[in-house]
């Protein structure tokens, strides 16, 4: 199984923008259902966004909304996270994952079978 690849994280100062990718192949290709989330040290991973296949529906964890956004290439499945306005508290390590569909909880972790390695997010005050 190739895996979700993140990329396009950083490090920036508070109030900047960053544009993560999620890069899907192989299996991931086929599933229905992708999601970002992010785990900051010896915290628990949180899940923040979640969005159907090729639908215009996204959901939000009330920690990020209006400040990212998610968004999909359909033709590849690649999906974005666009963030802005970050804040310190938004540093950590961010994570793409997919699953074949987006039943129960899309914002619990355990619920996806497919993750990228992930990709670094610092923001400084």
């Amino acid at each position: 199984q190739v895996p979700l690849v993140e990329s396009g994280g950083g490090s920036v100062q508070a109030g900047g923008s960053l544009r993560l990718s999620c890069s899907a192949s192989g299996n991931t290709l086929n599933t229905n259902c992708f999601a970002w989330f992010r785990q900051a040290p010896g915290k628990e991973r949180e899940g923040l966004s979640f969005m159907y296949n090729g639908d215009s529906r996204r959901y939000y964890a009330d920690s990020v909304k209006g400040r990212f956004a998610m968004s999909q290439d359909s033709a590849n499945k690649t999906v974005y996270l666009e963030m802005t306005s970050l804040k310190p508290e938004d540093t950590a390590m961010y994570y793409c994952a997919a699953d074949w569909f987006c039943g129960g909880n899309r914002f619990a972790a355990r619920g996806f079978n497919y993750w990228g390695q992930g990709t670094q997010v610092t923001v400084s005050s």
